[in-house]
């Protein structure tokens, strides 16, 4: 994985992103030596954005099937949640 100063991001811009991105899947940019963000592609990140809700799909399911879920009225909701 490359790495990325916040400076080098800010003197060479995109160029530096592309170069990191050219032989690695994702850059980590540091701010003052410590890692702080990923940049990674945009096809990548859909995927893994997919799998993110897919994920909560399964657990949502998980719950409806194991009984841990509330069926009430939006105003019953709205009375729970000032309790």
């Amino acid at each position: 994985m490359n790495s990325i100063t916040a400076n080098e991001l800010k003197t060479k811009g995109v160029t530096v992103v592309e170069s990191a991105l050219s032989n690695s899947e994702e850059a980590i940019i540091t701010v003052r030596g410590k890692q702080k963000y990923v940049i990674i592609e945009m096809e990548k990140y859909d995927k893994l954005r997919d799998y993110e809700l897919e994920i909560a799909l399964l657990e949502a399911t998980r719950d409806v099937a194991e009984g841990r879920v509330n069926t009430e009225s939006v105003d019953e909701h709205i009375e729970r949640l000032k309790e």
